[in-house]
């Protein structure tokens, strides 16, 4: 977790020179002298920029951090793609639906009482999310804005892929499954022309995973998770 609060300090750190770098090269660029005449013709790529598109879609690298199993000491770094598309319906509110998928390989739990518990080592898992809901968008000009989501729905977790044919409870694993998730957190977005952003996405990251051995037992886990990429806002306006 610590190293989680300072990754994510970090990124906003980052995020913020971006977007202040942004700012000062926009401006610089605003204005561009003619050869011969001495007059200033106005150079603005962000003078169309607006917040009344219907539809935008972002594609972005993503980056997950899990556990596989409810009593794992050690986590998972996952590694995938996040692509998310929104409708507006009024100027500050939209619905977002997100598709997102990680993966990568775990630590595992040791049990040397199961045939192939001491030799399992680094198993592969993967994670696959289908969510949705209401998306805000908050404060905003022309070099950026913030927004925020609340997005529900499922998650389908893959943890038996690479386990030598034994069951999960082998490595105390979860079993393959469809489970509930959550998505909070939102978008940092930097314009660089009316239709093209550059996006960050943080968020924190709920799955409710359970496991069919003893003790049958579900819970929730929270996680970071991030993506870094690009949006495009369609020209169709409400």
């Amino acid at each position: 977790m610590r190293f989680q609060a300072r990754f994510f300090s970090s990124l906003l750190a980052v995020a913020a020179l971006a977007l202040c770098a942004g700012t000062r090269a926009q401006a610089q660029s605003t204005a561009a002298q003619t050869a011969g005449n001495g007059t200033y013709v106005v150079v603005d790529p962000l003078a169309g920029v607006r917040y009344n598109n219907r539809y935008d879609v972002s594609l972005g690298m993503a980056y997950d951090h899990m556990k596989a199993g409810p009593t794992l000491l050690q986590g998972s770094n996952l590694g995938g793609l996040d692509i998310s598309g929104t409708y507006w319906l009024t100027r500050h509110w939209g619905v977002e639906a997100s598709g997102r998928g990680y993966l990568g390989t775990s630590g595992a739990g040791i049990n040397h009482d199961e045939p192939g518990g001491g030799a399992i080592k680094g198993p592969f898992v993967s994670e696959y999310f289908f969510v949705g809901g209401p998306e805000w968008l908050g404060p905003h000009n022309k070099h950026g804005a913030l927004i925020a989501h609340a997005l529900v729905g499922g998650v389908y977790g893959n943890f038996e892929k690479d386990l030598l044919g034994n069951p999960p409870s082998t490595v105390d694993f979860y079993n393959n499954q469809v489970a509930l998730a959550a998505i909070v957190g939102g978008h940092m977005d930097l314009n660089r022309s009316a239709h093209w952003v550059f996006r960050i996405t943080p968020d924190a990251v709920m799955t409710h995973y359970g496991i069919n051995y003893a003790p049958n037992t579900k819970q929730f886990d929270v996680n970071f998770a991030i993506s870094v990429g690009v949006e495009y806002k369609f020209k169709k306006k409400r």
